[in-house]
């Protein structure tokens, strides 16, 4: 792809925009940025951008972009702007910040997407190709933006990446070697309207595959299924539930791999994993699919399924104070995601729950208590939503707060000896906090206030 003399209209300054910035200037183009937050609010931003030669339009969205020859949009950027749907009209590239990195690398893609996982498969499968000794950037959604590390990776580079719906919505040539999808339930329908808009977002990591790529589906998502007719690629399942003529799945306990016409091989047993609950089962078992058709050794994924350990914000012990263990599960950003993380618990829960409205609903979160969840804290955005919900179901043990700080302390009142408080919004963080990750770091900060205030 030629960058060199382009004009290029950056639009959206979230975590990818320095690198997609930085890069862009590497190679020659004349960069614009345009971001609805104003100077002041980008201070830090434009501070980190000032030794490059760069134009802002900031405030608000520009009206006329036939200057541009590319807009490159970040994730957060809703595709179907006004004059994002004129810049198309009128012939203008318009790309997001995944395309531009896979134009521009020349190593190959292993993308992982789906509603719930993806960040602790991207982690694991990234693992495992670094265990084998691949040169690997595990990149994408997962805080590395791909861009950042495209030209540095080599052709013999594995980019394992994680990838959004959002990122999906505009990609044109992306093309993995291996895709994945782990599961697809109601997510983001603020963002994409309908569930079909939502799937037909998912599987677009599929289009430009041809016979000789891969794409790793789970059979025991109904959604996730129905998906491997509308592909080109050679389909791979995995499932927790059933046995498979070919794929990756459970035998007596143990981890298996299949191919076509072959008697089944051992990986490990499921008991040796270091990340709990079937959700994360779900997770290896994508994960060794992937490293599996991606060529590398059995021992290998073996070795590093016993020695995983899971992911920052997901499912992660924190803290115990006075018998009482603190779990950061901020990455539980919708209902299906804060489910699985209860399930995955043995002891009884105070949860943390709620933040901005993504248009899920939450009568599955309360159903799937059980008798386990004691109490619900709720803030954000969505608290008198989710309570509502918990009273229309008899659930009334929840408590509004106005920020981390009372949660917390309202939970270790609340909570006694062998209690486990259960941070799983299930709900983005972007009315309160930047980020999922900022959720969960200010969580872990006011936990760690608590132990040092008794």
């Amino acid at each position: 792809m030629i960058i060199r003399g382009k004009s290029v209209l950056v639009v959206g300054l979230a975590t990818s925009g320095i690198p997609t910035v930085n890069t862009l200037i590497q190679q020659g183009a004349k960069v614009t940025v345009n971001d609805v937050k104003n100077e002041e609010q980008l201070h830090e931003i434009i501070n980190a951008l000032s030794g490059n030669d760069v134009s802002y339009i900031l405030g608000g969205h520009p009206e006329d972009v036939s200057q541009f020859d590319i807009l490159v949009l970040s994730p957060g950027v809703p595709t179907d702007l006004p004059f994002i749907s004129k810049a198309r009209e009128n012939g203008i590239l318009v790309i997001g910040e995944l395309e531009l990195a896979y134009r521009l690398c020349i190593g190959k893609f292993i993308a992982i997407t789906g509603t719930n996982g993806k960040t602790t498969t991207t982690a694991l499968t990234g693992e495992i190709f670094k265990n084998a000794q691949k040169e690997t950037y595990v990149v994408g959604n997962i805080g590395v933006a791909a861009i950042s590390k495209s030209l540095e990776a080599t052709k013999e580079a594995v980019m394992v990446t994680e990838v959004s719906s959002f990122q999906l919505e505009s990609i044109i040539d992306f093309k993995p070697h291996i895709a994945a999808i782990l599961n697809i339930t109601p997510d983001h329908l603020n963002r994409h309207k309908t569930m079909e808009n939502y799937i037909a977002a998912k599987a677009n990591i599929f289009k430009n595959q041809e016979t000789t790529d891969f794409v790793v589906l789970n059979a025991d998502n109904e959604e996730t299924c129905a998906l491997a007719g509308r592909t080109k690629s050679q389909v791979i399942f995995f499932s927790r539930k059933h046995d498979l003529d070919e794929g990756a799945f459970l035998v007596n306990g143990n981890i298996v791999v299949k191919e076509e016409g072959k008697n089944y091989a051992v990986v490990c047993s499921a008991k040796e994993l270091n990340i709990p609950g079937n959700h994360n089962l779900e997770n290896a078992l994508a994960a060794t699919a992937i490293a599996y058709w991606g060529g590398i050794d059995i021992q290998i994924i073996a070795r590093t399924l016993k020695e995983f350990k899971g992911v920052e914000h997901r499912t992660e012990i924190i803290a115990e104070i006075q018998g009482i263990r603190f779990i950061n599960d901020s990455k539980g950003t919708n209902p299906d995601a804060s489910i699985a993380a209860i399930k995955g618990m043995e002891t009884p829960i105070i949860l943390i729950a709620g933040g901005m409205d993504k248009g899920s609903e939450f009568e599955e979160l309360i159903q799937a208590f059980e008798g386990k969840v004691k109490y619900m804290i709720l803030l954000g955005e969505t608290a008198s939503k989710i309570r509502m919900t918990g009273e229309k179901l008899s659930f009334n043990n929840s408590i509004m707060v106005k920020n981390m700080e009372e949660a917390v302390e309202q939970a270790y009142k609340l909570a006694v000896n062998g209690d486990t408080v259960l941070l799983s919004p299930a709900c983005a963080s972007w009315d309160m906090y930047k980020s999922y990750e900022h959720r969960g770091e200010h969580f872990k900060d006011c936990v760690e206030s608590l132990r040092r205030s008794l």
